[in-house]
């Protein structure tokens, strides 16, 4: 009886020896769901840092009071942005969640990958606005 012998950098299929330093760099096939939760989880960082943005753009326009100029429209705006980014990052959450491997859940993933590009991209519309408007801090009195 036989034996085969596998090699440590080869294979018993006739596979050519790879030194064992060009080993690292063979391709391996993607884990759809681990790249998926890598993107959904650095979206959801951007997410936070806008969140926590917003936030204390909230507090400046807040401290500023209502004779400020564009007051309503930054109060207005801002808790938009909030809104929508909430709801982006409960989407992302059922992305995260659902198996990418699973076919019968593509076209609900499509579906909800393009409706959080599209909040994504109506939160950056609303955000480019409240920077124009402009939000100052109040002058503090001495």
């Amino acid at each position: 009886m036989a034996t085969e012998h596998l090699e440590m950098n080869g294979d018993a299929d006739g596979e050519p020896e790879v030194p064992l330093r060009n080993q690292r760099f063979r391709q391996r096939p993607m884990n759809m769901n681990q790249y998926a939760n890598k993107k959904s989880a650095a979206e959801s960082m951007l997410d936070v840092a806008l969140l926590m943005a917003n936030a204390s753009q909230l507090k400046a326009v807040l401290e500023q009071g209502p004779d400020f100029t564009f007051y309503a429209p930054l109060i207005t705006l801002i808790s938009i942005s909030l809104a929508l980014q909430i709801i982006v990052g409960i989407l992302l959450i059922f992305i995260v969640k659902w198996d990418l491997n699973d076919q019968s859940l593509h076209s609900r993933l499509n579906i909800l990958e393009n409706i959080s590009m599209a909040l994504v991209f109506v939160i950056v519309v609303v955000n480019v606005f409240v920077t124009a408007f402009g939000v100052q801090r109040p002058i503090s009195s001495n």
